[in-house]
């Protein structure tokens, strides 16, 4: 046999070892048997949780199946045995004790108790002020069987209008606090918010509705112009045109307030232009002259949408100890190629 044909053999013959190859998608070659558990750990742990099934005939599993609601998990076959199984509790499980139901490929089933820990969560909320009787709504999970909402740190209840899994509209008490989180519990358990909210009615306003008594437009360029149309909340805004190539600035004239360490945040909402920028808060009361660009009083502000922003004033150049705030303002590098228009609303001072 010359080389040439002993090439050509070998090839085909591996050919042939080939395609009497069993075709496998990747999982073990465990033949389905009667599955017996003997141990879930954890007996409980919340949605997107890495979860062990160990026992014996567990190979061939097709289905796991979390009983309220019929929720199925995901689970990735290759990884698993016939004596041990893992998987992830999926992010829809509903909460509270409940089977969970593991069936092979020869319709073999066993179940095991399993609790799914479901905490309330928020994600984003439609606004952070508020007054008596506000209504905001919360979007995250597992809202559905909130039982209460309080202001923390008091005995002030919040109202629940309505509730869904994903999302829960509340109505805001009368309350004597400035600012304050959320309590919010339900049947796993209770959580705090990371989102603080502000009570409007304990604030020093720039603008709301309007310009706050002694507040008068003190801008650069096109004076600004309150707008009945474009609001975050209420009826109003205040909006500034920052012409094409020239250095305009919205500002704000206030009657003389004189500096105080009770007052904590600036605060507000801007809604963007045509394209994302980058606003400067500028005062006559920080180190800087009024009109400069600072880089820590900066606020990246996205186009075409409200942007909420609550700033720490220890963290800018805002206001010295000892001086006067007597104009605020909010500046933007250009623009370059257009006008462009920005709005603002609830601009506050909060302690």
């Amino acid at each position: 046999m010359t080389a040439r044909s002993y090439i050509a053999f070998a090839l085909l013959a591996f050919a042939g070892l080939a395609a009497c190859e069993k075709d496998t998608d990747g999982r073990p070659e465990y033949k389905p048997g009667t599955p017996v558990a003997t141990a879930l750990a954890p007996d409980s742990a919340s949605g997107g949780s890495v979860v062990v099934l160990n026992g014996t005939g567990l190979g061939d599993m097709r289905t796991i199946v979390f009983e309220k609601e019929n929720i199925p998990a995901g689970f990735q076959p290759t990884l698993n045995t016939d004596k041990a199984l893992i998987f992830r509790v999926p992010e829809e499980a509903i909460g509270g004790q409940q089977n969970i139901t593991f069936t092979n490929s020869a319709g073999k089933s066993v179940s095991v108790s399993f609790r799914v820990l479901a905490y309330p969560t928020i994600n984003e909320v439609s606004n952070y002020n508020f007054t008596k009787d506000t209504q905001i709504t919360l979007t995250g999970n597992n809202l559905d069987d909130v039982s209460s909402v309080k202001l923390s740190g008091t005995g002030d209840a919040v109202t629940i209008v309505s509730k869904e899994k994903k999302s829960m509209v509340i109505k805001m008490p009368a309350t004597t606090v400035t600012r304050a989180t959320l309590d919010i519990k339900n049947t796993t358990g209770a959580m705090k918010t990371t989102q603080e909210f502000v009570n409007m009615d304990k604030v020093f306003p720039i603008f709301t509705d309007d310009y706050a008594k002694g507040i008068a437009d003190a801008s650069w360029g096109d004076a600004a112009a309150i707008s009945k149309t474009e609001f975050k909340s209420g009826t109003a805004s205040v909006g500034k045109n920052f012409q094409k190539g020239n250095w305009h600035l919205i500002g704000f004239s206030l009657p003389g307030l004189a500096y105080s360490a009770d007052y904590t945040y600036l605060s507000g909402w801007i809604k963007g232009a045509s394209a994302d920028y980058t606003l400067y808060v500028t005062t006559d009361a920080g180190a800087g002259a009024f009109g400069d660009y600072i880089e820590k009083n900066a606020i990246n502000v996205k186009a075409g949408t409200w942007t909420y922003f609550k700033i720490k004033l220890t963290d800018m150049d805002f206001w010295k100890a000892g001086s006067t705030l007597k104009s605020l303002g909010f500046r933007i590098k250009g623009p370059d190629k257009q006008d462009e228009v920005f709005y603002f609303d609830d601009l506050v001072l909060i302690k």
